[in-house]
């Protein structure tokens, strides 16, 4: 959405236009879900706080200021949504639940083998993901698979922006660290099988 149809769209909100609200509602319901399963490792979560978050979008959106940046608030209400969610039920972070693709599916047919493959790197990286500090999940999730640059992710988790390239930089190594480890813990059980 270029800045001028962002403007408008906030414009809109402002003055109570109820298509305006189904607009931002099937502009951005998916994004933010997507963000919601991913922080959370939980479907259910998730679909308890995007049903939280639209009605604080209904609620809240006669008060935004003209010059907000629409995608950057919506994702800051999902991102402190969580977090209260985090804080009042004292999550386990260690438990692990089904996660969701992060990598879209390739336009052709893979070979067997090929799906096979991806199929198990898109496993281990999900795992990867699901298996980091929240801060750095977040700052990851942002950053790589929503797209924001720094600034706007720091906003969004109230941090400085140098703080979130370092989230993002440790991160990044933590789950290239784990995506290995987990590689070379499954390939020795293969060899251990075979033998």
């Amino acid at each position: 959405m270029t800045p001028e149809a962002e403007r408008a769209l906030v414009d809109r909100l402002r003055a109570g236009e109820h298509a305006a609200l189904d607009e931002v509602y099937e502009t951005y319901r998916a994004r933010l879900y997507a963000f919601l399963v991913r922080l959370s490792r939980s479907r259910q979560v998730a679909d308890d706080l995007a049903d939280e978050l639209w009605l604080r979008v209904v609620a809240h959106a006669g008060r935004l200021r003209p010059d907000t940046r629409l995608v950057s608030w919506l994702f800051a209400v999902a991102r402190n949504l969580y977090l209260n969610y985090s804080r009042s039920r004292a999550c386990d972070e260690s438990h692990e639940l089904a996660m969701i693709a992060v990598w879209p599916c390739s336009p052709r047919e893979p070979s067997p083998f090929e799906a096979l493959a991806a199929n198990e790197l898109q496993h281990r990286i999900e795992q990867a993901i699901a298996s980091l500090p929240g801060r750095y999940r977040e700052a990851l999730l942002l950053v790589a698979v929503e797209g924001f640059s720094h600034a706007e992710a720091a906003a969004i988790c109230e941090v400085t922006p140098e703080a979130l390239r370092q989230r993002v930089s440790r991160a990044r190594a933590m789950l290239s660290r784990e995506i290995d480890r987990a590689g070379e813990a499954r390939a020795a059980a293969w060899r251990e099988a075979r033998a």
